[in-house]
């Protein structure tokens, strides 16, 4: 098998709103009731897509599931249009954009079976993202219907469990056996932590892998407070890098110590809070960033224009690369649209480490395709939504149309049927 790493990022939907749903994430929250713009925001998304295919990197996609979520509204025993006003934003999040939330990922040299394992999340504290599931679980099982893969149904309730943002996973390189890192969250000031303890722990029991080269370690509760939601809002692993913030971790020496007894080789790249603050690492989402290996065998980091725009952060990053550390390259995207909801380059991305071979191809990007997909979004995505008209039918027609124009056009049809 030929092992690459292939990012699969969420694509925009065309409901994407800013409705403040998203309780402990700042942008989603200090933005709340502005005008967001759907075909914008999908735009930019497959134009970072575009930039990392011309980077020589494997590209993947999800496809947003339909939006309202009728069954989940049915569930409730109400419809779109009699649902209260705070239902039927949950029913109308385009929130599946964000991709590192999908599941958690244990590539084959991890797992004892030798096959790729990928757990969907529950995603259960936050109520606009807990009815995702089902959908996304659909979605893998499709792409990753291969023997080479197990998809797993996601922990249950009451055990949070995030996917993707709050996992890492290091290794001399992608195809070598590597160090799986949970992080889960205990508390952060007003903000509910996310990422369960027990939830890692079933994941990495589900994924069958050693507990030898597993570890669970604490978020640290100053990183949530200030509005790290997520383990990828301060930290970020690819290869045998870490990229972190000082603050990022509880008990960052013991963490450290036990990374480099089972992973020597580990480069740990620590930015100080005396130079790069929790707030400019939240605002600039400087680790929420996509840390890459380019076909050259360098790391390049693929940043939100916001960390170029924050003086410190970029700073600290010149002065990073004009050095002799592991990151050697800055490549800047524009993702304003999607940042204003809580979100930069990584969690737009759920990783996969896998044979492309064994991937179903219609979700396989390349320029062509690209093309395609940025043609239905310039036709069908809404330009406006604004938070207070969410009520309005002919919106509501206007996204379903959309929706099939995708799979009509991705031959997925029936993708979310069952």
């Amino acid at each position: 098998m030929m092992l690459t790493e292939i990012n699969f990022d969420g694509l925009v939907g065309p409901s994407h709103n800013y409705a403040g749903l998203s309780l402990g994430n700042l942008a989603a929250t200090n933005n709340a009731g502005k005008v967001s713009r759907p075909r914008a925001a999908a735009l930019q998304g497959l134009a970072k897509m575009r930039a990392n295919v011309r980077l020589g990197l494997a590209q993947g996609i999800l496809l947003p599931p339909p939006r309202p979520d009728h069954r989940w509204l049915a569930s409730l025993a109400t419809s779109y249009a009699e649902a209260a006003p705070h239902l039927q934003a949950q029913a109308l999040s385009a929130s599946s954009m964000w991709a590192a939330n999908a599941a958690t990922v244990s590539p084959a040299p991890d797992t004892v079976d030798g096959r790729c394992h990928l757990t969907v999340a529950n995603l259960v504290t936050m109520p606009h993202r807990s009815h995702e599931w089902p959908d996304t679980l659909a979605q893998l099982r499709t792409i990753f219907a291969d023997a080479a893969f197990a998809v797993h149904a996601p922990v249950p309730a009451p055990f949070g469990d995030e996917g993707a943002a709050n996992h890492m996973r290091l290794a001399r390189d992608h195809a070598s056996p590597g160090v799986e890192v949970f992080v889960y969250g205990v508390s952060g000031g007003p903000f509910p932590a996310r990422q369960h303890r027990e939830a890692s722990e079933a994941v990495a029991r589900a994924h069958d892998l050693d507990p030898a080269t597993v570890l669970f370690v604490e978020q640290n509760p100053e990183a949530i407070a200030a509005g790290a939601f997520h383990n990828d809002v301060v930290a970020v692993a690819n290869g045998r890098v870490l990229f972190a913030h000082e603050q990022a971790f509880a008990d960052k020496a013991r963490f450290f110590t036990a990374l480099r007894a089972r992973l020597p080789e580990v480069e740990i790249v620590e930015v100080p809070a005396d130079r790069v603050s929790l707030a400019d690492a939240v605002s600039s989402y400087l680790f929420n960033a996509q840390l890459v290996t380019l076909p050259d065998a360098s790391m390049a980091l693929i940043l939100p224009g916001e960390a170029r725009d924050n003086p410190r952060v970029w700073a600290w990053l010149q002065e990073h690369v004009a050095g002799n550390g592991p990151i050697r390259r800055l490549e800047v995207v524009d993702v304003r649209e999607s940042m204003a909801n809580g979100g930069g380059p990584a969690c737009l991305r759920l990783r996969v480490v896998a044979d492309p071979a064994t991937i179903d191809p219609r979700f396989l990007v390349d320029e062509p395709r690209l093309d395609a997909l940025a043609a239905v979004v310039e036709a069908h995505w809404p330009e406006t939504i604004d938070a207070t008209a969410i009520a309005d039918p002919a919106l509501v027609g206007a996204i379903e149309r959309a929706h099939q124009a995708l799979l009509e056009t991705m031959d997925c049809v029936g993708l979310f049927d069952s």
